[in-house]
């Protein structure tokens, strides 16, 4: 059978032509394609100009904006969900400005009433002790990940983890701050925008000790794929907090690709072998820095830079004597 095919659908038999297309996908007239004018509100053929369909429905807002203040003027909807907030940001909130609609203040009396409605409205948002943790957790998960520069998705990544933990019933016998720690610390290296230990340490309310007993025991629990940090992964962080060029982050990489493939990276911290990357590299291209402001911004020691970087060099040495 050349021009039709035969399926069975129940029993039944059905002829389909092979070359049969979505109407909608192609002209009727001339079987070109077809494309959508939405400023005419048409549906035109690119080859004939036959006009398809018309008076098509703008599912968009009948507004126009130039500029994102304009934007948040004139849009009339809230926000979109998110997990970074406990109530995912379908409550109402009660603006603090004490002004009405149309910009003019409120009188005292209102005032008072507005103040009261702001204390209500609190108690209402956190009816419970879990939404209290919640709160309370995902508040530190946006207040570390501030100070450490993360950006969003991994703020919201921390925040679906440290849910979890709660569903799970993880937190009897830890902190909030050490799971939500934990949480960030594990959503960062996910993401492939890793910080230290120490560094997350320095802007948690919880020990490094405790932060790395919490860290494993959510991972364990929760089933976590956290691959292992990869030093290349701070060296854009490192050149940029040093003020180096892109020659200095390139030259970096390759040092750190051949010292992979020497097995330099087996039992050694990415956070040293990447400092220690910058500093030779730095050397390299001829763009002096010291080994103490390296240490300074990747939080490490000055014999761990020396040490590493004679290692690096010494793995591209061989490299380049092999090839």
């Amino acid at each position: 059978m050349t021009d039709t095919t035969i399926r069975t659908i129940h029993g039944e038999s059905e002829r389909e032509r092979p070359d049969e297309r979505d109407e909608t996908e192609v002209c009727p007239e001339c079987s070109g394609s077809v494309r959508a004018d939405t400023e005419r509100g048409e549906t035109v053929c690119e080859d004939c100009g036959l006009v398809v369909e018309e008076d098509e429905i703008d599912h968009g807002p009948e507004w126009r904006a130039f500029d994102a203040g304009e934007r948040d003027r004139k849009s009339r909807v809230g926000a979109p969900t998110t997990k970074m907030m406990h109530d995912e940001g379908l409550s109402t909130n009660i603006g603090w400005q004490d002004k009405d609609a149309y910009g003019n203040s409120l009188s005292s009396r209102q005032r008072r009433k507005m103040q009261r409605l702001r204390k209500w409205n609190e108690r209402f948002r956190t009816r419970d002790s879990q939404e209290r943790n919640l709160k309370q957790a995902l508040g530190e998960i946006d207040r570390m990940a501030s100070a450490l520069g993360l950006p969003e998705n991994v703020r919201e990544t921390a925040s679906v983890i440290y849910r979890r933990a709660l569903e799970e019933d993880l937190l009897p016998g830890r902190s909030i701050e050490g799971v939500a720690t934990s949480s960030l610390y594990a959503a960062a290296r996910q993401a492939g925008t890793p910080r230290s230990l120490d560094e997350i340490a320095a802007v948690s309310r919880v020990d490094r000790m405790e932060l790395t007993r919490t860290y494993r025991y959510v991972v364990r629990e929760l089933g976590l794929e956290v691959q292992p940090a990869d030093p290349e992964s701070f060296v854009p962080r490192f050149c940029s907090d040093l003020d180096l060029s892109e020659e200095v982050e390139r030259q970096a990489r390759t040092l750190l690709d051949d010292g992979r493939t020497t097995g330099l990276h087996s039992g050694k911290s990415p956070v040293g072998l990447a400092a220690a990357a910058v500093y030779a590299a730095s050397l390299l291209a001829n763009e002096k820095v010291t080994q103490s402001e390296v240490g300074e911004v990747a939080n490490v020691s000055e014999v761990t830079i020396r040490n590493r970087y004679k290692e690096l060099l010494e793995a591209a040495g061989s490299t380049a004597a092999t090839a």
